[in-house]
């Protein structure tokens, strides 16, 4: 526990710095203004301030894979910002399965725990490394990418920044079993049949 907590605040000294790098690289339209009033047109310091996280201290580690995050949907002062984040966590054996974000590279820090980890690119090649407690990987814009908790044992703690407010994540097993895309169409393409593609609809289905 205290591991974990020393992580949480190790971390909070370098997320300054990944945020601002992530800001200069970042996809969103330029405001003219300091930041972007709400709808009510008046703010303190408490509409800066962002709580959510505050769950991860002193707590254990979730039973499934988890994704705490801070975008513009969770924290509206970062509209008009270019930058968000997110704390992922893996019990061993867990999984983020292959996705994208469409409007934004992600910059992924591991806290604690090793995790397996790769993108592929617009040529079909595969990258992948495993990274310790303390590297950086980044996934660029808009590639299928994934991370995995390869170890029996032990949990994975990591944290992303990203370059928008809204960096969108497409997930791929659900955007193409969930969403009602025909099962011809699905078998044809992963050159299989029906049943088996009816298979995994229900599979996701269940887990949903």
């Amino acid at each position: 526990m205290a591991s974990r907590t020393s992580s949480l605040k190790f971390f909070s000294l370098l997320f300054a710095s990944f945020a601002i790098v992530q800001m200069a690289m970042a996809g969103d339209p330029d405001i003219i203004s300091d930041f972007l009033l709400p709808a009510n047109g008046t703010v303190d310091a408490n509409f800066f301030t962002y709580t959510g996280f505050r769950v991860l201290v002193g707590g254990g580690p979730p039973t499934t894979f988890k994704v705490l995050k801070a975008t513009l949907a969770e924290f509206p002062a970062l509209d008009g910002q270019s930058v968000s984040c997110a704390v992922l966590e893996f019990p061993s054996g867990t999984t983020n399965p292959p996705h994208i974000h469409p409007r934004s590279a992600e910059l992924l820090f591991l806290v604690d725990g090793t995790l397996e980890v790769g993108f592929i690119d617009t040529k079909n090649n595969l990258f992948t490394q495993t990274l310790q407690s303390g590297d950086l990987f980044v996934f660029p814009k808009g590639l299928v990418h994934f991370q995995y908790n390869a170890d029996a044992q032990n949990p994975a703690l990591a944290i992303s920044a990203f370059g928008s407010a809204n960096a969108g994540t497409v997930s791929l097993p659900n955007t193409l079993f969930t969403t009602g895309i025909d099962d011809n169409v699905l078998a044809i393409s992963f050159k299989t049949d029906v049943a088996t593609i009816q298979k995994l609809k229900a599979a996701l289905a269940a887990k949903s």
